[in-house]
């Protein structure tokens, strides 16, 4: 399994559950910067490659706190497990290993359908992530109820597709695909006073 380059400094990355939303980063952190993505989204891995690890240095350094909205549309249309990891991201709250887990989910997505036996595999490339109650809930779907409520928060923003980030509710990077560049969405995260 792929983990992302900067695993070592999203490790002790705060990350706490606010409805149907995750939020990471310090709760002070001057900007908010919600991100919607969907695990089966190829863009979205592209994105979380390059502006999604800027963004979450930036969570580290305390300069923006990140809301995710985990969306699972992407299953409406087959099985693509996009379900299974959010369930799986969502486990990893418990852990106190969000922001890790959550980088090397993107890094490691698989050419099918994410599948339990897959989202454990990834789990390992986490120090201290993989136990009991996290093994538990990503069999068991323990989070089914609150996908289900993250996909309904997802399609409430009214968004047409993923990945999207607003920056104080402003979209960012989407436009000129800046976001899919760790140093072009770097410099659009910088236009809009985060940085």
């Amino acid at each position: 399994m792929r983990t992302s380059p900067i695993a070592g400094e999203l490790a002790g990355l705060p990350a706490a559950v606010d409805g149907a939303k995750v939020v990471v980063g310090r709760a002070d952190a001057p900007h908010t910067a919600q991100v919607l993505v969907d695990p089966r989204c190829g863009y979205c891995a592209t994105y979380e490659a390059g502006g999604g690890e800027t963004l979450l240095k930036l969570a580290a350094q305390g300069k923006v706190k990140i809301e995710y909205l985990l969306a699972s549309f992407l299953d409406q249309g087959g099985a693509g497990g996009s379900v299974k990891a959010v369930n799986a991201l969502r486990a990893s709250v418990d852990a106190g290993k969000f922001a890790e887990y959550h980088a090397a989910v993107f890094a490691s997505q698989p050419s099918g359908a994410f599948t339990d036996a897959h989202l454990l595999a990834v789990a390992d490339a986490v120090p201290g992530l993989r136990g009991d109650a996290f093994d538990r809930a990503v069999k068991d779907m323990t989070y089914r109820g609150w996908v289900a409520d993250a996909e309904k928060a997802f399609e409430a923003t009214g968004a047409q597709g993923t990945p999207l980030v607003l920056v104080d509710g402003k979209a960012v990077g989407a436009k000129n695909g800046a976001m899919f560049g760790a140093k072009a969405f770097g410099e659009a995260l910088h236009g809009v006073g985060v940085g």
